[in-house]
């Protein structure tokens, strides 16, 4: 008798990445709905991006998941967003918290844990937090693209996810800044009234300030720290890489 090998679901994303490449975001978002059902939502901060994604989901299904990691700490303006979205896309956004409250976290890590140690606070209120949401789904639908950062540079339309284990999809991960505001304004999409004051990425309100001209648009996140992403998109080997790299280092 023979044994049927298993294809883990990371060679069977490998075996696609090529042809995704070539796909759309509506082509991206349609196969993402049917091949994973609701085991798949969009995660979304509500960038200028994220409300591209959510746009273009709401023409291909109406009752798609969408997920936001809310801090405790977003900006009056986002929170206004999600109601704005709630409205016009008749969803209920799913909001993911941290276990520790924000008078919890103070009273276990002393004040403005942001301003001593943001990886630390990050890694609280938002890793952690993910990780227990993607725990309930096979695969997660985000807005970055690899002009972002250089972290992001890498990024593939469709790919494994090691940090967390499951599928990840970046419909527009190859769109440019004007592409995305063409979009917006094209098709009358909302969005976060910050950008108009010089807000180009928007996260908590401790740790994220206006852009001077001629800066990166990403100098207003964790100013003054070597810091340009929360943790959430940090691209980790995956266990047998990570095993041979512990083994070479002995």
């Amino acid at each position: 008798m023979t044994t049927e090998a298993r294809i883990s679901p990371a060679d069977q994303i490998a075996s696609i990445q090529s042809a995704a490449e070539g796909w759309s975001p509506q082509s991206t978002l349609t196969w993402a709905f049917e091949m994973f059902g609701n085991r798949v939502a969009i995660s979304s901060a509500f960038g200028a991006e994220g409300m591209v994604i959510i746009d273009i989901a709401s023409r291909l299904r109406a009752n798609f998941r969408l997920f936001t990691i809310d801090t405790e700490f977003l900006f009056p303006e986002t929170y206004n967003l999600m109601d704005r979205i709630e409205g016009k896309y008749g969803i209920a956004i799913e909001k993911v918290y941290s276990v520790l409250s924000p008078e919890e976290q103070e009273r276990t890590h002393g004040d403005a844990l942001w301003s001593r140690d943001p990886d630390l606070c990050c890694n609280l209120r938002k890793v952690e937090p993910l990780r227990r949401k993607l725990g309930e789904l096979d695969a997660w639908i985000t807005s970055i693209r690899r002009d972002q950062t250089s972290v992001r540079s890498a990024a593939q339309r469709v790919e494994w996810d090691a940090k967390f284990g499951l599928i990840k999809i970046n419909p527009i991960v190859d769109w440019t800044t004007k592409q995305v505001w063409r979009y917006i304004h094209d098709h009358d999409v909302p969005y976060n009234q910050l950008h108009n004051r010089d807000y180009p990425s928007i996260g908590c309100m401790h740790c994220t300030r206006a852009v001077r001209p001629g800066e990166d648009p990403r100098a207003g996140r964790w100013p003054g720290f070597a810091k340009t992403e929360c943790g959430l998109h940090l691209i980790e080997p995956a266990p047998a890489a990570r095993a041979a790299s512990a083994s070479q280092a002995e």
